[in-house]
């Protein structure tokens, strides 16, 4: 149940387009840059599911482009049974953002899902886009044309948010096997919060405008169900979200009721960003780690900046490793070389799939020997989920005391990076960026630790140790700390949300004075 925030340049302080967001998952997550790269004619790319899906399906190979574009992002190994590595999108070299967020189709289409399913899923879908589009809409032709031509595996409905320079769009990719989709323009004086993605009034001839974009039975699929008439309901667009959706599961939900379902109602998070207009990029990124959704179900953080005054090659992506809640973000321009992310930030074995099946392959000893910076940071998440009154604010403070220096150095970085490049140094300009980005994510994790120390010292000192309580089933003879760990309900969910530091959305740096900074 991702989320996703847009916001237009001219909404933005400085002028620049604003992607941020994350995903939920439950596995294990690390950084990817990857690099473009030239494909021979006649490659091809495997796309879709296996059985093990929730809804079970098979994997197809399809033609692989001749050029694919360097892109950062999050990966990750599991997701209702998706094949891994998976991806929810990130930043690419022509600095278009992709975020991908679930959108729930109604039931009769979930269960018209024929099984097998076949085509790319919601991970190809955001990988291909990042791999072949230079812009935004761009990025939605691409994953029209793949759903047209290959069909759609689905878990039960999905979307994606798109973002350049000039504008976003929202793309919907409804269940059902009858490759329904749909897309909305999102202007430069707009903002669209997807939590879930949605798309409100649709018009009937999209063909004829340039704002809409979607398949070419979205409307007549409609009134052949019986789910939208043109002489009953309004006869020139269809409410998607009520024809082929479901109701915002967050309406008529209290935050005393359940604060994490609560807030699944886009409209009112909206209303909460144009609040903050004009927005900056420290505001989003207080937006992406608020902990009334970063929690441990929050795979990582991650905020696209995108500048229209700067080359694509300094496009950033201010990436926290999993739930920004409590770890750090920091700044990655698409300059970055593939091997400046230290190994403690790539693919380890916790919480990793199919890594309990088997012994480690002695090519990556090397690599899972290094700390873990995920595993480091869900111990800083853990300890201060336990107690957030007393930790969350220091935290907070201290992890937006290092962000905020991030942000005054990059006048500073990108100036030296440009005469590098007007004195014909571009193999140094890369190096200095990709050397700022190493140095930055190692200081991350160091700041990350040095919190888990303190919070876990003071935790001893002042609580002690919660140890689980375990099953009570008559006969179980298995110690508490012993069974399965496994979440059941959202009444069990590990998060520092906590109704008496209800000050959301906050300000970016407003904690700052407890860290001392």
């Amino acid at each position: 149940m991702s989320i996703g925030f847009y916001v237009g340049n001219q909404l933005t302080k400085d002028g620049s387009t604003l992607l941020g967001g994350f995903g939920h998952e439950p596995s294990s997550h690390w950084i990817d840059i990857v690099p473009g790269q030239h494909h021979p004619e006649g490659a091809t790319t495997q796309v879709g599911v296996t059985e093990e899906a929730n809804i079970p399906g098979r994997l197809t190979d399809i033609p692989q482009a001749s050029y694919t574009n360097k892109f950062i992002s999050s990966s990750y190994s599991e997701f209702e049974g998706f094949p891994p590595p998976l991806t929810n999108g990130g930043l690419n070299e022509y600095g278009v953002g992709g975020r991908d967020i679930w959108s729930n189709s109604r039931p009769e289409l979930v269960e018209m899902t024929s099984e097998p399913q076949q085509g790319p899923n919601y991970s190809d879908l955001a990988r291909i886009a990042m791999e072949r589009a230079r812009t935004a809409r761009e990025a939605v032709e691409i994953i029209g044309g793949l759903i047209n031509t290959y069909g759609y595996s689905t878990y039960g409905g999905n979307s994606h948010l798109f973002a350049d320079k000039q504008e976003g769009w929202v793309v919907i990719e409804y269940a059902g096997g009858q490759g329904l989709w749909a897309a909305e323009r999102l202007g430069p004086d707009e903002v669209r919060v997807s939590y879930p993605g949605y798309i409100h009034n649709f018009p009937v001839d999209f063909e004829n405008n340039d704002n809409y974009m979607g398949s070419d039975n979205i409307v007549s699929f409609a009134r052949e169900q019986g789910w939208w008439n043109p002489e009953t309901d309004h006869p020139d667009y269809l409410n998607l979200q009520d024809v082929y959706g479901e109701p915002f599961e967050g309406e008529g939900v209290s935050m005393q009721e359940n604060h994490f379902v609560s807030v699944r109602v886009p409209p009112e998070r909206e209303a909460e960003v144009m609040g903050l207009t004009p927005v900056s990029l420290e505001d989003m990124l207080a937006l992406v780690r608020d902990p009334r959704w970063s929690n441990d179900r929050a795979g990582y953080g991650q905020v696209a900046h995108i500048r229209s005054h700067v080359p694509d090659r300094l496009q950033t992506l201010w990436l926290a490793v999993t739930g920004a809640v409590t770890t750090p973000y920091v700044p990655i321009p698409i300059e970055t070389d593939p091997y400046a992310v230290p190994p403690e930030f790539v693919q380890h074995r916790y919480l990793t799939k199919y890594a309990d099946s088997t012994y480690l392959n002695a090519d990556y000893a090397p690599q899972e020997a290094t700390r873990y910076a995920v595993r480091e940071f869900k111990r800083l998440l853990y300890f201060t989920s336990e107690h957030p009154v007393q930790f969350l604010n220091y935290i907070t403070g201290a992890m937006e005391c290092f962000e905020q220096g991030e942000v005054v150095e990059r006048a500073e970085l990108e100036g030296k990076y440009f005469w590098l490049l007007q004195n014909h140094q571009n193999e140094e300009a890369r190096t200095l960026i990709s050397q700022n980005v190493h140095q930055r994510l190692l200081e991350s994790l160091s700041l990350g630790m040095q919190l888990t120390d303190i919070v876990d010292s003071e935790t001893r000192r002042l609580y002690g140790i919660r140890m689980p309580k375990g099953t009570s089933d008559p006969g179980e003879t298995t110690p508490p700390w012993s069974q399965e760990m496994i979440e059941e309900t959202d009444d069990e969910l590990v998060t520092c949300y906590d109704p008496r530091l209800d000050i959301y959305p906050r300000p970016f740096g407003v904690f700052n004075h407890y860290a001392g900074c």
